[in-house]
């Protein structure tokens, strides 16, 4: 497999319909939003659905969310264990910080794509490590193209949850959800980054096919099945390393505009592309 060798910029239109794309612990589990408005989705959930889909089509993850393990290990550090060269590494009294780096990059896809922070004490096993690993995908936050509209409803419950002949309160608590909204999302995947984690051609393959079935197998009370959608993914490669244009300029050249004048749908907007030379896009539709 070749080390990718030529930069790549992509952006992702995504739609929301009755549905909680990304809750705000520290404001209720009500769907992000920004002063303006504007709804969002971090950077981290939507790496943390290409890690699900990447998972999904069998590949090797480092960072698994505990209701989807694929393995018996309960902590990132139980995983790193599992692995006899990097636990071997770990017991020696001197760490070398590149082969660690090195054969976690080779082991696990999200490591080598998005890098990781190995941070790990020291125990009766053996010694700790402090390893940082830079990763050559990088992804911007999902924002709403026009500002968003929240619902918020009471649920209640209609059952105990403990024994007894008082029947318990029937209030739960609240569900909130952005009724229609479009985001888009833009990221790249740098070369020089790409050469140190031995990120290929192939992972990029695998990236962009992630993104393109983000939210298959991704359902949840928060997020019904059919609610959220990938409609398109641009996908620009470059021909050489440094790439002919800067990643702002290539997200710029997706020019976005209304069909009407409140827009709440994929089909209100045209979605174009101003051409550069020299440089072409592949559009792909969701699944």
């Amino acid at each position: 497999m070749t080390v990718l060798d030529h930069k790549i910029d992509f952006a992702v239109i995504l739609s929301v319909s009755k549905a909680n794309p990304n809750g705000d612990p520290l404001n209720g589990n009500r769907p992000r939003q920004n002063y303006d408005g504007y709804g969002e989705i971090s950077d981290v959930a939507l790496k943390r659905k290409i890690r699900n889909r990447l998972q999904d089509l069998g590949e090797s993850i480092f960072v698994q969310s505990n209701d989807r393990k694929s393995d018996t290990y309960g902590s990132l550090r139980e995983r790193a264990d599992a692995n006899l060269e990097l636990e071997k590494i770990m017991k020696s009294k001197s760490v070398s910080n590149d082969e660690f780096a090195g054969i976690a990059c080779q082991e696990w896809l999200d490591v080598r794509s998005f890098g990781q922070v190995f941070a790990f004490k020291a125990d009766s096993k053996g010694g700790g490590v402090s390893v940082g690993v830079r990763g050559p995908v990088s992804i911007q936050t999902a924002t709403s193209l026009e500002p968003i509209d929240i619902t918020s409803t009471q649920i209640t419950k209609s059952v105990n949850s403990e024994p007894g002949k008082d029947r318990g309160s029937d209030t739960m608590g609240m569900k909130h959800r952005v009724d229609s909204g479009v985001y888009l999302f833009y990221g790249s995947i740098n070369t020089q980054l790409a050469e140190k984690t031995s990120f290929t051609n192939e992972d990029a393959d695998k990236i962009k096919e992630a993104l393109r079935t983000l939210f298959e197998n991704d359902a949840s009370s928060a997020r019904p099945e059919g609610s959220m959608e990938v409609h398109r993914v641009y996908w620009w490669e470059h021909s050489s390393k440094l790439g002919q244009y800067s990643s702002a300029k290539v997200h710029r050249s997706l020019v976005v505009d209304r069909k009407s004048d409140e827009p709440k749908s994929f089909d209100d907007y045209d979605f174009s592309i101003h051409p550069l030379d020299g440089l072409k896009v592949q559009v792909l539709d969701g699944q």
